[in-house]
């Protein structure tokens, strides 16, 4: 095989700009250089190549076939560049970054991390709060817990939880005897707290689904305040505003404790669960397998 000429660095690094951005103005506002430099640079990787990396409109650039594949192998590399470097300038201490929702963070593993740490006292953890797509090459994550349906592309994703829904409420509720709470017909006489976390998606119930399955639809399910997350519509279940729809993991504790009781069921399957998510290459790094394998020891035992 002819060997080619080095590979031009600034050509690609202008191409992944452009790619993302798709548009050689954008890209080149990121790079601090001009939009005719950007212009230059591509079609000096095209060259090198001998295929087209974008098909150039009027006012519009798209990726061809090529362009899209590079684009992606590119942006990858270029996050790992970037994230070994921030790791060559970063204090030696082992560290770990791990992304979840608030509600699973506050209400799961927050209380038992202290588990990890004892048996893991050289790693620090470090949690952030979020629900997007992680992103392995460029944010700096090692591991995502997220709620979702599964079939993530691109990462690897093992099941960490089934997470089975019913109602709860304060215990406060059930000493009130103007208004029972014995059944899902008395549901009637009490505000039902929602939450955005099954809106619009599939499977996942909401309390019109499990007010179906219990027997009682002529309970009016739109009644009562949506709160941005399942952590706030717990609280104020826990606070005695009302009942709340209560995910099995994260109910869980606050059941044990006495702050939250299940009144009745049924327990409603839900098409989400609680997943363990990586780079496809992350769990080669004994850290975050480490950490992973913990999750899975903690989710068995409770």
């Amino acid at each position: 095989m002819k060997p080619r000429h080095p590979v031009p660095l600034n050509a690609l690094r202008a191409f992944e700009a452009a790619a993302r951005c798709l548009s050689f103005q954008a890209a080149a506002a990121q790079l601090f250089v001009t939009p005719a430099a950007v212009s230059h640079q591509v079609k000096h990787l095209e060259a090198y190549l001998g295929l087209p990396l974008f098909h150039r409109g009027h006012r519009s650039i798209t990726l061809s076939a090529e362009g899209q594949a590079l684009a992606a192998s590119l942006s990858e590399l270029f996050g790992q560049l970037e994230l070994a470097l921030d790791r060559a300038t970063a204090p030696s201490a082992a560290q770990l970054c791990v992304s979840t929702m608030e509600s699973f963070a506050a209400k799961w593993l927050a209380p038992r991390l202290h588990h990890f740490h004892r048996e893991h006292p050289d790693l620090k953890v470090r949690l952030v709060t979020g629900n997007e797509p992680a992103d392995f090459a460029r944010g700096g994550v090692d591991v995502a817990i997220r709620y979702g349906p599964g079939g993530y592309t691109g990462v690897r994703a093992e099941r960490l939880m089934e997470a089975p829904v019913f109602p709860v409420c304060a215990p406060a509720l059930l000493d009130e005897a103007c208004r029972p709470l014995l059944r899902p017909e008395d549901l009637a006489q009490h505000t039902l707290l929602h939450d955005d976390s099954g809106a619009g998606r599939p499977g996942v119930p909401d309390w019109s689904a499990w007010l179906q399955a219990a027997g009682s639809p002529g309970v009016d399910a739109s009644r009562g305040p949506v709160f941005s997350s399942i952590y706030l519509a717990q609280e104020a279940a826990v606070a005695g505003h009302g009942v709340a729809l209560g995910l099995a993991p994260l109910v869980a504790q606050d059941l044990q404790r006495g702050r939250l009781i299940k009144p009745f069921g049924p327990d409603l399957p839900n098409a989400y669960a609680f997943w363990i998510v990586t780079g496809l290459q992350g769990r080669s790094k004994p850290a975050i397998e480490a950490f992973c394998r913990w999750l899975q020891e903690e989710a068995a035992e409770h």
